[in-house]
């Protein structure tokens, strides 16, 4: 028996709590910390069957009629005996989970990070201290559904199953008795495949979402002339070739960290980290009309119609741009200004990264860079390596 905690109560958690709880040999729990989350939820399955409704591509929708043993907003009440734990909230709440949970944590457990998101394992590293080298640690890209839940504590539905989910694996002392990938199979049924290479720092470095976000809005509102827009203005199939080479440039820089870590440390494993314009050319292969290149990969890409940038609308009912949407407020402090921490102690100029930054802290009120050094005050509120105290590869690397 596997005894599996779904860290959450949002879409992911939702689903994956549903689908756990119907697998074989898995005990699915939940511990979700938001608000009375945990005392809805229970109380929605009290008097109703908890329901995760699955399509697929030309199949009929399953239904999974099964509920988690359990639902609390107390650690204590769920982690006895628990094998592995499952996170599935935002990077923003990784550190309260984490903080309530290391009372209770044991050497041999597996912490899975899904998506685990850019400085997932510093956040571990810093919060768990010596415990984290017992610990084993997964993190994945994404979600492995497209998902959403219809009704709190009752009902939710898998929109989509990715084929197969890339994440790495990083073993901890003592490694459990059950190899920790086959373990999340399980937890998670057949699909998607799992599939785990390279090193979590590859995966951090993979985070497109944490640089993808911020250099299309650099691209487009840093010499904005501050008069409101007639319409949102398109996100992604409206990007301009300034925009794109924004993009590429922090791209190039990504790459060039990981290239420089592997040479400085040849044993660790980062070729898992690509251009963006591949990642596009893989992640969107039946979408996308014209891979020429990343201009075009972008503008071209069907799955992003109709997405538009995140605005305001003013009194005249014409737009402002929203600097408060995720895109900054999570993608910069939990995103970009991670892969700027990992380049410093990769040695690793960064002047693309450096503009998006600069120009981006400016809009939050926030300071993260000062000059072209990361010795912010709002530091600390990042999932940088120098928030936690990393202060060199080995330590990000878990070498240290």
């Amino acid at each position: 028996m596997v005894v599996a905690l779904i860290c959450g109560g949002g879409n992911g958690a939702h689903v994956c709590a549903g689908i756990a709880a119907s697998q074989p040999g898995v005990e699915a729990r939940v511990l979700t910390l938001f608000a009375d989350e945990a005392e809805r939820w229970t109380k929605a399955m009290a008097c109703n069957d908890f329901v995760v409704t699955v399509n697929s591509k030309g199949k009929a929708p399953t239904e999974l009629k099964a509920k988690p043993t359990v639902v609390s907003k107390k650690a204590a009440d769920v982690m006895s005996g628990v094998d592995i734990i499952v996170l599935m909230v935002p990077a923003f709440a990784h550190t309260g989970y984490l903080e309530e949970l290391k009372p209770l944590m044991k050497p041999g457990m597996v912490l899975v990070g899904c998506p685990g998101q850019a400085g997932f394992e510093f956040a571990v590293r810093g919060i768990l201290g010596d415990l984290a080298r017992h610990v084993s640690l997964l993190s994945f890209e994404s979600l492995p559904w497209a998902c959403r839940m219809l009704e709190f504590g009752k009902k939710s539905e898998v929109l989509a199953t990715k084929g197969s989910l890339t994440g790495a694996l990083q073993l901890g002392d003592p490694a459990p008795a059950v190899d920790p990938t086959a373990m999340l199979q399980q937890v998670l049924g057949e699909a998607p495949k799992l599939i785990t290479k390279g090193h979590l720092l590859g995966i951090t470095l993979m985070g497109t979402n944490g640089y993808l976000h911020p250099s299309i809005m650099f691209g487009f509102w840093s010499h904005w002339d501050g008069k409101p827009l007639e319409q949102s203005p398109l996100f992604y199939n409206g990007v301009d070739r300034f925009s794109a080479g924004v993009l590429s440039s922090v791209s190039d820089e990504v790459v060039a960290i990981a290239k420089a870590v592997m040479q400085q440390r040849p044993q660790v494993d980062l070729n898992n980290v690509t251009h963006i314009v591949d990642w596009y050319r893989r992640c969107y292969a039946n979408d996308i009309t014209d891979p020429t290149d990343l201009y075009s990969c972008i503008q071209t890409n069907n799955a992003y119609n109709g997405l538009t940038h995140p605005c305001e609308q003013t009194s005249n009912g014409r737009f402002v741009p929203n600097y408060r949407y995720r895109y900054l407020t999570e993608d910069i402090p939990f995103g970009l200004v991670v892969m700027r921490g990992i380049a410093t102690l990769a040695g690793v100029a960064t002047p693309s990264m450096d503009k998006v930054i600069t120009w981006a802290q400016g809009c939050l009120g926030k300071e993260y860079l000062v000059g072209d050094q990361l010795t912010g005050k709002d530091i600390p509120a990042t999932r940088c390596p120098q928030a936690y105290n990393l202060p060199c590869l080995d330590t990000i690397l878990g070498l240290a």
